[in-house]
């Protein structure tokens, strides 16, 4: 008897129990309306620079004829290149909680550090979390030190 207790820890260790397919469905869902978003985000910044970096309204000149207007134009141009790169970040680690979810399901939703399961409500709010809040708690508190 201890025998098969033993052996079923044994398998229980090799294949991790993964998440419901429901849930699992739902996280994709998730997943892929926040990756629609972004890339809709995306456009419009790329919009806001137009297409060869020229000013959305039409303007082919790539210069103000006033220096507030230059101080201005430039600022507006910095903003959204930022925002541009922070979601352009942001749709990366989309795909990459893409890639892991098709990829491994039996994994999806399991921290990276530990192997413990993220709550269900943090991958809700953050359907590309990697690590469970006590982990990503720790991380976080070895940056500031």
């Amino acid at each position: 008897m201890a025998e098969s207790k033993s052996a079923s820890t044994k398998d229980a260790t090799k294949k991790p129990k993964a998440m419901p397919k429901k849930q699992l469905q739902h996280f994709e869902k998730r997943l892929l309306e926040e990756r629609k978003r972004v890339l809709k985000e995306l456009g419009h910044h790329s919009d806001t620079l137009g297409p060869n970096g020229e000013a959305s309204d039409g303007d082919s000149s790539a210069y103000s004829f006033h220096m507030a207007d230059q101080g201005t134009d430039a600022m507006e141009r910095e903003k959204a290149f930022l925002f541009a790169s922070k979601e352009g970040r942001f749709l990366w680690h989309l795909d990459q909680a893409l890639r892991r979810l098709y990829k491994a399901p039996e994994m999806f939703g399991k921290c990276h550090q530990c192997g413990d399961e993220i709550a269900f409500e943090r991958l809700d709010a953050l359907p590309n979390a990697r690590y469970c809040i006590a982990c990503k708690q720790r991380e976080e508190d070895s940056k500031k030190a």
